[in-house]
């Protein structure tokens, strides 16, 4: 099964992350939320609290544990996501590894903060294209490599297919998309 790794921020958007995240565990992944905190409860933009499976420090300890896909949740969060060098370092790994990152609506700023979206195809949410000037603002979903982005919590639903179409197959994409009637 593939391993995802959700990293939620204090004010990240709800729907971008609580979307893919049921998507990705309909389809079978091993998904593991963990709070940016030293907590495990974080409170999104909207004020829903989502008890989170870990701290992200838990996971760095003995060592940094490796996922098949790194998710980077948007929303006002995300600010908090592009100052903790912990991230940094995990997307840069990951990047390395050539592994998955999947990053929605401000939350590509982070990977571009990493200097991972030079020549890249990639989207996001309006409110960061001003930092991210190759930004395909039209796009709803962009693949490119290992990279997967999305616009914004209206895309979230197919930014999540996206993801397991990525992880697993077209076959279970549409499996779990028939299972929610979309």
């Amino acid at each position: 099964m593939p391993t995802v790794i959700a990293i939620l921020a204090e004010g990240f958007e709800e729907i971008e992350a609580t979307v893919p995240i049921n998507l990705l565990r309909r389809a079978g992944a091993e998904v593991t939320v963990a709070a940016l905190g030293e907590g495990i409860h974080v409170t999104g933009r909207s004020g829903l609290t989502i008890h989170a499976d870990t701290p992200l420090a838990a996971l760095e300890t003995p060592g940094p544990r490796d996922f098949d896909c790194v998710f980077l949740p948007g929303g006002p969060g995300v600010r908090h996501l592009r100052a903790d060098p912990r991230v940094r370092a995990l997307v840069l790994r990951q990047h390395s590894a050539g592994r998955w990152l999947a990053a929605i609506c401000a939350a590509p700023a982070v990977l571009h903060d990493a200097g991972l979206l030079a020549g890249r195809r990639y989207t996001a949410h309006f409110s960061v294209a001003n930092e991210l000037p190759a930004i395909l603002a039209d796009e709803r979903v962009v693949v490119d490599g290992r990279l997967l982005t999305s616009r914004g919590a209206g895309t979230a639903l197919d930014f999540g297919l996206m993801l397991v179409e990525k992880l697993f197959s077209v076959e279970k994409s549409r499996e779990v998309a028939r299972s929610i009637c979309a």
